[in-house]
């Protein structure tokens, strides 16, 4: 069933002042922005806060936020090595470097690929699910269907039976006028026939969003190019809010975020409410 427009979040909050988790978060440059959402993060009882960062490159942190720091000229390779040793119960991107951070997280996973689902907010406060926001995300039909089961499967895990809204890259009666569009038409179909067939409900809505975000609590795009576009619409030109993407493990709880974001409370939010569902 659809939940609600506030209470995914709530279930968040709730788990995450539950938890009160250890959280790192990567650092390269601290503005009074985004000092000023760490300690919003602490003061609600959300998380304990790691700074993962070089302490030269880190200003205006006064001693009274009661914020550690991890001192570090390698912040993307010592934030995975917090997580791998549990010195850290979850770890929140901030805004050191996706490329160099997931890699580390691969090598540490020992995986060749990794999904990733982002928590989004219209303009209107509507909040779902969406994938893929990577540019290296859902480019074929089989990682489509494993990207989208994996999803699915964390949504659960918020006590949530998730309504899925597939997209295309036109509609139905656009068969032939793109062989790229047919591609993605094809794969949509396939992908909500699948997930009918195991008892998932999913709707088919080529490409209207529009209706997906209305009727959907978890919104798949044709492909990470697409999503990632979407992502960036929503959020920096339509007043949208992107909350946070985790990556989809069971082993540990890591949140990716965009590096030009200032504001990093709710996504410590969902990290530490992560880390009652991870299984190491």
């Amino acid at each position: 069933m659809m939940f609600n427009d506030s209470s995914i979040l709530n279930i968040v909050e709730k788990k995450a002042i539950e938890n009160k988790a250890r959280v790192a978060i990567g650092i390269n440059f601290l503005s009074t922005e985004i000092l000023d959402s760490l300690k919003k993060a602490q003061d609600r009882g959300y998380a304990n806060i790691v700074i993962v960062g070089c302490k030269k490159d880190i200003e205006n942190l006064d001693s009274e936020s009661n914020i550690e720091i991890v001192d570090t000229d390698n912040p993307e390779k010592s934030i995975c090595e917090l997580l791998a040793s549990n010195d850290v119960d979850a770890a929140v991107r901030g805004n050191i470097k996706a490329s160099k951070v997931l890699d580390y997280l691969k090598t540490l996973m020992d995986a060749e690929k990794l999904y990733r689902i982002a928590l989004l907010q219209t303009n209107m406060g509507r909040p779902f699910f969406f994938a893929p926001v990577g540019i290296d995300e859902g480019n074929d039909l089989a990682s489509k269907i494993e990207h989208v089961k994996k999803s699915i499967e964390h949504i659960r895990r918020f006590d949530i039976d998730p309504e899925v809204g597939i997209l295309s890259g036109g509609r139905s009666g656009d068969i032939g006028r793109n062989n790229k569009v047919d591609r993605t038409l094809a794969d949509a179909e396939f992908i909500t026939r699948y997930l009918l067939g195991n008892g998932i409900n999913a709707t088919n809505h080529n490409i209207l969003i529009e209706n997906a975000v209305k009727e959907s609590d978890f919104v798949y795009a044709p492909d990470g190019i697409t999503g990632n576009l979407i992502f960036r619409t929503l959020v920096y030109l339509c007043g949208g809010e992107g909350i946070g993407a985790p990556v989809l493990t069971d082993e540990y709880v890591f949140v990716d975020t965009s590096r030009a974001r200032k504001d990093f409370t709710k996504a410590i939010m969902i990290a530490s409410a992560l880390t009652s569902i991870k299984t190491k």
